[in-house]
């Protein structure tokens, strides 16, 4: 698994040999898409339509193909899966990201959440918590769910 994940980095990664304190483009992605992962799993059914938005959203976001987005989703999912918390994802985001991307990232979220045409109690506990960790003021927060529930419907 790990072996994977190395492997995708070696051939994704700039290998100049030079450490970068700048996080790399793939792995802001990689960090995003584990926090749609995360929320998709948050009410304890991760839907093949949920999967859908997901890799929808890598594509449109990201300008990937489906067959990269389907990667960076699995690579994610193992990241997500062997992290402890959130932080190391939502740290990654508000080293690169604007105010504007992270409230992208918080309305891409909410769409995870209306894909299946409800909000659960987990889902919105989440969402409250990736708010605060992502350092996104209460109302862009409620912006994103409006914008995100419009674009739903």
């Amino acid at each position: 698994m790990l072996e994977s994940i190395k492997k995708y980095f070696v051939e994704n990664m700039d290998t100049s040999g030079q450490e970068s304190r700048v996080p790399s483009d793939r792995s802001v992605s990689i960090a995003c898409c584990a926090l749609l992962l995360e929320m998709a799993h948050a009410d304890s059914q991760f839907s093949q339509s949920e999967r859908d938005k997901i890799i929808s959203i890598l594509q449109s976001n990201f300008h990937m193909t489906k067959n990269d987005a389907n990667e960076l989703l699995n690579l994610s999912e193992l990241e997500r899966e062997e992290s402890l918390d959130l932080w190391q994802f939502t740290n990654l985001i508000n080293q690169t990201y604007s105010h504007e991307e992270k409230v992208k990232v918080a309305e891409t979220l909410w769409q995870v959440i209306y894909t299946d045409g409800k909000v659960d109690k987990h889902e919105e506990y989440l969402m409250r918590k990736l708010t605060f960790l992502l350092e996104i003021d209460h109302e862009d927060m409620i912006a994103a769910k409006f914008r995100a529930r419009d674009k739903s419907q």
